[in-house]
């Protein structure tokens, strides 16, 4: 019996996940409506905690490594946006594994919310944060295999994900459209030292706390 193939989400590549799956990028930024668009009222004290974080790191966040960028600027608005409800939490550095297609795949995802208590049951979005120090890796890549093993995990069809570059956000929903065949789109670039930006994404964070992490 042959062996499975098998990969490690750090290290994938997208041209072995074409090697497994259809994968095809669709240019739609309409898609992204229902997610970014989301009816959210950001309120006085949030609005200061996102001021206040570019203020205090604007000059320095470009020099940031990954720790630094996290903890100092991330990891505050995500405890703001507080997906820890119900039988719901978010998780960093979390073990992950599934199949995509004949593959299997394992290893550490950056930050993932998902059902579960004391480990990971049932994932529903995921951030994936670039890594200075290992310059050859894409996120986006990362990213859309997480997000493909989560569609095969939890047999849907729909996934949400992000990732990070320094000081710039995007968001990526993949669809499974048939059997191994997937989409996927990528949002326009948000630059999270912009005021504008920074609402932006906190109110996409919000939108996935309050709309997607629904059974």
């Amino acid at each position: 019996m042959a062996t499975k193939k098998s990969y490690n989400f750090s290290t994938v590549k997208f041209e072995e996940l074409e090697e497994l799956v259809q994968l095809r990028i669709v240019d739609n930024d309409s898609i992204f409506d229902d997610w970014l668009l989301f009816d959210y009222t950001i309120s006085a004290s949030d609005l200061e905690l996102l001021a206040t974080l570019i203020r205090k790191h604007k000059v320095r966040l470009s020099s940031y490594m990954e720790e630094d960028l996290k903890a100092k600027f991330i990891i505050p608005i995500l405890n703001q946006v507080d997906f820890m409800i119900n039988d719901k939490r978010d998780w960093y550095e979390a073990t992950l594994k599934g199949s995509i297609g004949k593959a299997e795949f394992r290893g550490f995802v950056d930050y993932m919310v998902a059902k579960g208590e004391q480990t990971p049951k049932k994932p529903y979005f995921f951030i994936q944060e670039f890594k200075p120090s290992i310059p050859d890796r894409n996120p986006e890549h990362q990213l859309l295999a997480e997000l493909l093993v989560a569609i095969e995990k939890n047999k849907t069809t729909v996934m949400r994900g992000g990732y990070i570059i320094g000081q710039n956000w995007r968001f990526v929903i993949v669809e499974k459209i048939a059997e191994n065949q997937f989409e996927y789109f990528v949002s326009q670039q948000l630059d999270c030292l912009d005021i504008e930006d920074l609402k932006q994404i906190y109110i996409a964070l919000q939108a996935v706390k309050h709309k997607y992490c629904i059974d």
